[in-house]
């Protein structure tokens, strides 16, 4: 066999081996018992990358106004840590920095401080990358880098105010045990501004929709920023540093940020300063029908859900002759801040063939989803109108 032959055979022995391996990692992690009641299941993830494993959940699952554990979009940098590292017997939280008492506490400890539970969106910055024109590099996500769940845990407030933070303070470091495979590759190391760190609704959780937290997911301390995008809602935490600056290094300083004003696609970034990605934008999704989906000429049942991290939202709507003319849906079931809202709209289709259905939303602030999202080198905060194209039968 010649050389080439071999590097082939050998190339492609190893892409199996690789698939496999990630496989074999997402199986390991799936939780075999069943969800809670009114949580829907219908099918699994879809992956965008194996190892490390990232993967949307299918859009029809967000049919359900908490999204099941096992079908939660996962994403990380480089896989979950070593199981020593974060095995509840071994593991410690460290509170340092700019503090009058370091604190070293176990999970036990943790559960010490009064327990909190709420119901917020987590969404990858990237989700919708895919849908930038031109495109960019990264993850392709499209619709289902997000989900709505609830963490129970404890207020990080509560642990600095048992550390007593300086006056000098004014950001607060997050430090995971997730490591890169290779050392000259820098931590995902990432910090928030104290006044985020402090408000009441940010937590440490440790249990997810009831259920300890999953390792996909973050166990055994995950933090929660309600109504900011997930960059800052780091898993697998085993550091809080408080201190003077934001965190340094290429996660903070380079990577998730976008830019303060729109740019045009390839021109370079003179004069436009770049600023963390933080809160969520407005947003809303069709669940139901699916892209592609046969529908009948009767009553049909558009559903789906809408959010927008620190406000609330006020109105879904929905256009089926291209955005020239929009109807308001109905919001149902739960209202909570920093969860999606719920919507559905029963439509009666005028004609057989192919239809587009388009949906916006609106929150208190008064803005409004926009049609399309300006370009940014990184693909973030996609939250133009979104669509799907059905058949309706004759």
């Amino acid at each position: 066999m010649s050389d080439s032959g071999a590097l082939s055979r050998r190339t492609c022995f190893q892409r199996i081996a690789f698939l496999l391996g990630g496989l074999a990692l997402w199986r390991r992690v799936q939780p075999a018992q069943a969800e809670p009641a009114g949580v829907v299941e219908t099918g699994p993830q879809t992956v965008r990358v194996m190892r490390p494993y990232d993967a949307e959940t299918p859009v029809r699952e967000f049919a359900s106004y908490l999204t099941p554990n096992h079908r939660f979009f996962v994403r990380s940098h480089f896989g979950p840590p070593e199981a020593a590292l974060i095995a509840e017997a071994d593991w410690r939280l460290r509170v340092g920095g700019l503090i009058e008492h370091p604190l070293e506490l176990t999970l036990k400890d943790l559960k010490q401080f009064e327990r909190i539970t709420i119901t917020a969106v987590v969404q990858c910055s990237g989700n919708g990358r895919a849908f930038h024109r031109p495109k960019v590099p990264g993850v392709q996500w499209e619709r289902g880098a997000v989900g709505n769940a609830q963490w129970t845990g404890v207020r990080l407030r509560d642990l600095l105010a048992k550390a007593g933070v300086r006056p000098a303070a004014k950001h607060v470091q997050l430090q995971g045990a997730d490591r890169p495979v290779v050392a000259s590759v820098p931590l995902f190391t990432r910090s928030i501004p104290l006044e985020k760190a402090v408000h009441p609704d940010t937590i440490l959780a440790y249990e997810m929709n009831g259920r300890p937290l999953p390792l996909l997911h973050g166990a055994p301390l995950r933090v929660i920023t309600p109504g900011w995008m997930a960059d800052s809602c780091i898993k697998w935490l085993t550091d809080i540093t408080v201190q003077a600056d934001e965190a340094k290094g290429y996660y903070m300083q380079t990577a998730y940020r976008v830019p303060v004003t729109a740019i045009q696609p390839n021109s370079g970034l003179p004069g436009t300063s770049m600023v963390p990605v933080e809160a969520m934008v407005l947003k809303s999704l069709i669940a139901s029908p699916g892209n592609g989906d046969e529908v009948g000429r009767g009553p049909v049942t558009v559903q789906g859900v809408a959010w927008s991290g620190e406000s609330a939202i006020t109105t879904v709507e929905l256009s089926f002759d291209e955005g020239r003319t929009w109807e308001q849906a109905r919001l149902v079931g739960e209202d909570e801040p920093y969860a999606w809202r719920q919507w559905q709209f029963l439509w009666k289709p005028k004609a057989a063939g192919s239809a587009s259905i388009l949906c916006r939303a609106t929150d208190s602030a008064g803005q409004v989803q926009p049609q399309t999202t300006a370009w940014n080198p990184s693909g973030f905060l996609w939250n133009g109108w979104d669509r799907v194209t059905v058949t309706v039968q004759a």
